[in-house]
């Protein structure tokens, strides 16, 4: 184009000549700079992409496999690293057997991963997109078909767990090394009689689940004896952080390590209509009050002075403020944070949705007494109805579009490691 300029240039003389060359040029000058802007916009635009498949290959460029066999020697202390392959179960290996320790044939070997990795992961669209494209992490139903045989549950759990390795993997690095820490394991519960480790998920069952870790250590005849407050306040439970170092490692590497879960968002609701809707001498003062004065405009002074009456909407201003003005609270922290498992690697991994056929089918594996069945009763707030799906859409109608996706941007890895749907189709 430039040649073709100064040859036109060239051609023309005087006066006439110079203003053609003037008008010549301006649109040589145009295009050259249009291509070298055009240029710049696609370089900038490839190394976004670049760094964005970067961010989400992080912890998945190498295979899970390969993933295990490092971290082994990084973690001595990670359950059974010299458990050996059943080729008749499905490539599953089986845990090395400990006296009376029941056997779980989707259980393997671990590879613990750091959880602060997961809940500093920057999740955007694009990651999502790069996740369902790259893996076969395949969100199905929220809750198990019911009246499952003993076959299908031992599948599904080996589904789960398989899957809650699989996400651990590819959102986290293999190169770091693990460490246990008291932190970790503050939320587990420990039954020595029958080698039972099981990690307290709030509103997902986790007061009948005491009463039953009661009777198995003789403090109790039946869990119907057993009252609320003797249930949470009563210490007779011991917890894993209660032990030395060298205790907190055997029980991890030997005992059966359980896990029971509850849709997030139901969770989510239960917690508040139980801690915000009914009085409560210590939710209301402690987290009410500041939740009033900070998101309430024209509160009363009875409001301020009490903190009864949180909305909803308030509450959900509350969980996804970055500056909250009061700290979070283990009912509606997500599962990925109370329980590490990514670093704890759980043998048994049930939900809320299909509770007791799950826990009766583990009670009878770690063999609990036959008379010991999981109860379904409800003593706190008998009279109100449990949260369910429909009740819970109730309450997430009240948010707008925006505040219900950063909902569930707050609890996306527990919605992606455990299996749960999108609860509402706008959601991304």
């Amino acid at each position: 184009m430039w040649v073709e300029c100064r040859v036109l240039e060239a051609a023309f003389g005087g006066r006439r000549r110079s203003l053609r060359s003037t008008v010549m040029r301006l649109p040589c000058s145009f295009w050259f700079l249009l291509l070298l802007g055009a240029g710049g916009l696609l370089l900038l635009h490839l190394q976004d992409l670049t760094e964005t498949l970067q961010q989400q290959n992080q912890g998945a460029k190498v295979m899970f496999s390969q993933v295990q066999a490092v971290r082994k020697d990084q973690c001595p202390y990670c359950p059974d690293n010299d458990r050996q392959s059943d080729p008749t179960e499905d490539n599953f290996p089986k845990p090395a057997q400990p006296v009376q320790l029941p056997v779980f044939p989707w259980v393997q070997s671990s590879s613990p991963i750091n959880p602060r990795e997961i809940a500093s992961a920057h999740i955007t669209k694009n990651h999502r997109k790069l996740l369902l494209k790259s893996g076969p992490l395949v969100q199905q139903h929220n809750a198990d078909p019911p009246g499952q045989t003993r076959e299908s549950l031992e599948q599904v759990l080996r589904s789960r767990q398989r899957l809650m390795r699989e996400v651990c993997a590819k959102y986290t690095s293999g190169t770091i090394k693990q460490t246990i820490t008291r932190m970790h394991v503050s939320r587990i519960f420990v039954e020595d009689k029958h080698k039972l480790l099981y990690c307290e998920v709030p509103k997902a069952g986790c007061s009948n689940w005491k009463r039953v870790l009661m009777v198995l250590q003789g403090l109790a005849s039946s869990t119907g004896e057993i009252q609320h407050d003797e249930v949470h306040y009563g210490n007779h439970l011991k917890r894993l952080d209660s032990f030395n170092q060298k205790g907190i490692i055997r029980r991890l590497k030997t005992y059966t390590k359980v896990l029971f879960l509850r849709e997030p968002f139901e969770r989510l609701v239960s917690a508040f209509r139980d801690k915000f809707e009914n009085p409560n001498s210590y939710y209301h003062p402690v987290f009410g009050k500041p939740i009033i004065s900070r998101y309430r405009s024209n509160a009363t002074q009875y409001a301020l002075r009490t903190g009864a009456g949180v909305t909803f909407k308030e509450f959900i201003q509350y969980l996804l403020d970055v500056h909250r003005p009061v700290g979070m609270d283990i009912h509606w922290e997500p599962v990925g944070h109370l329980c590490s498992p990514c670093l704890l690697d759980y043998d048994f991994v049930g939900k809320f949705e299909t509770l007791e056929e799950e826990a009766n089918f583990l009670l009878r594996s770690i063999g609990a007494p036959s008379n010991l069945t999981f109860p379904s009763f409800k003593d706190r707030n008998p009279n109100a109805e449990r949260t369910s799906s429909e009740i819970t859409r109730r309450y997430f109608a009240q948010l707008n579009v925006t505040e219900r996706q950063r909902a569930y941007d707050f609890y996306y890895m527990d919605y992606l490691m455990f299996n749960y749907s999108k609860p509402f189709k706008d959601l991304y």
